[in-house]
């Protein structure tokens, strides 16, 4: 007798558990065609949307580009200019500088050959140092 009892109760559970598995067929409703109709109509647009914004995004990228080469060949300019006036500058503060010590040792040449003229040590002084 417990045999047939647990057969029978092992034959219970099997077709339950068998009648759990089976799927069931979901029916598409006509609203539901309507409702994916809708849904990529949206995803559509947002894409189109996203296109645009991409290519604005690109545009802006280019133009601020555009700016900083701009702006880099000018400063890159402005910084050789600045260069060559400070160059220019030095060049001008040295010729400048040395006119005044050339004028005097012109006249110190000039008063040691007017006196070698009498002095004949300063002469050969003069001399050596290939001045006469």
């Amino acid at each position: 007798m417990k045999k047939v009892f647990l057969v029978t109760i092992l034959m219970v559970i099997n077709t339950t558990v068998l009648h759990a598995q089976e799927q069931q067929e979901v029916p598409y409703t006509l609203a539901d065609r309507d409702r994916l109709i809708q849904v990529e109509t949206k995803q559509d647009a947002l894409s189109d949307r996203l296109d645009k914004f991409e290519e604005n995004i690109n545009n802006r990228i280019d133009r601020l580009e555009d700016k900083f080469d701009t702006y880099f060949t000018w400063g890159f300019g402005l910084v050789l200019a600045g260069l060559f006036a400070l160059f220019g500058f030095i060049i001008y503060d040295r010729r400048t500088a040395i006119t005044p010590v050339k004028r005097e040792q012109d006249k110190m040449l000039e008063a040691l050959k007017t006196l070698a003229k009498e002095d004949a040590k300063i002469k050969e002084a003069l001399k050596k140092a290939a001045l006469w």
